[in-house]
């Protein structure tokens, strides 16, 4: 895929804690990619996650807190929405289409709960459902010994849940999609169980949930061990 885009989101990151998309694996490098076929934009921020006995360090873009896997990435996608005015039948912004969490270890990670948040450049989390509390988007990650490749979002277990962690009752407009054949979104290296695809679409009709790419500050990758919620 050709290079050299620029998105509201390029920059550099320096960081150990969670991701937005792109290359390199102890410094982070921020990327951009246009699609072949459906026109998007994906902003990467990588870091490399020290949890436990080391310290954790934040990264202007990303932040991680994924315990079960030491280094993963994390990408934002992002489509131009159209949104024309009586002034300006051009007008419209690049949305952001999906968040894409990649090289996770799905071995390690078995049986975890992935959460992907998305926060504004006033250090406000958004709201990324059709309802204002829905801030979080959480799947269950398979628990087997063997991951295939999932697009269930009921196998997955995807929900919303509020900022606190609670679950927000709402209609789902998000899908999900588990890769781990191919090859990756993030930097085009082969997918396997332990360098996994996890990708949350916020709304692939583009008709509920719309956020303009400028308005992201930060993004957040966390695995929780919690069985219950």
């Amino acid at each position: 895929m050709p290079q050299g885009l620029q998105s509201p989101l390029s920059g550099r990151v320096n960081a150990g804690f969670g991701g937005n998309e792109r290359p390199h694996r102890n410094k982070i490098i921020v990327g951009v990619v246009l699609a072949a076929i459906v026109p998007f934009i994906v902003s990467t921020f990588a870091a490399t996650v020290t949890v436990g006995n080391g310290a954790l360090e934040f990264g202007q873009g990303s932040q991680q807190a994924v315990a079960c896997d030491p280094t993963v990435f994390a990408a934002l996608s992002e489509e131009w929405h159209s949104a024309p005015t009586s002034t300006d039948t051009s007008a419209g912004f690049f949305r952001v289409r999906g968040v894409t969490v990649a090289n996770l270890d799905l071995n390690s990670c078995r049986g975890k709960k992935l959460r992907i948040r998305l926060v504004d450049t006033l250090g406000a989390e958004i709201a990324i459902g059709p309802t204002t509390d829905a801030k979080v988007l959480q799947i269950s990650l398979p628990n087997v010994d063997a991951p295939i490749s999932i697009n269930d979002a009921g196998a997955l277990a995807l929900t919303y849940l509020s900022g606190e962690g609670s679950l927000v009752s709402s209609a789902m407009a998000a899908s999900i999609s588990l890769n781990v054949s191919g090859t990756s979104i993030y930097d085009g290296s082969d997918l396997s169980a332990t360098s996994a695809d996890v990708t949350f679409y916020l709304d692939s009709t583009a008709t509920t949930v719309n956020i303009d790419g400028q308005r992201i500050g930060r993004t957040t990758v966390e695995t929780v061990n919690n069985p219950t919620r």
